[in-house]
């Protein structure tokens, strides 16, 4: 199953480390990530594979707002399926 996270905020050290660090500690595979810094806002979107963490997709949500509130940062997480009819023309 895979998802779409989006971090958006201020630029800061560490923000990719410890995103990164929280999926992996949870099983959960990056397949891409794209990020930029644009006036000093930074702006992260990763694919990941949620197919071998034993949580469930809301349990993931919850704690990545918790390391979103952390980071002063805002942190989503939605089915790579409702991405996808959100952005099609």
């Amino acid at each position: 199953m895979n998802a779409i996270i989006t971090v958006v905020g201020s630029d800061k050290v560490g923000i990719i480390a410890k995103v990164s660090a929280f999926l992996a500690e949870r099983g959960i595979n990056i397949e891409d990530i794209s990020q930029t810094v644009l006036s000093g806002n930074f702006v992260m979107m990763m694919m990941v594979n949620l197919s071998s963490s034993s949580k469930a997709l809301e349990d993931i949500k919850k704690e990545l707002n918790g390391l979103g509130d952390t980071l002063n940062v805002s942190i989503s997480l939605m089915h790579e399926k409702v991405f996808s009819a959100m952005h099609r023309i």
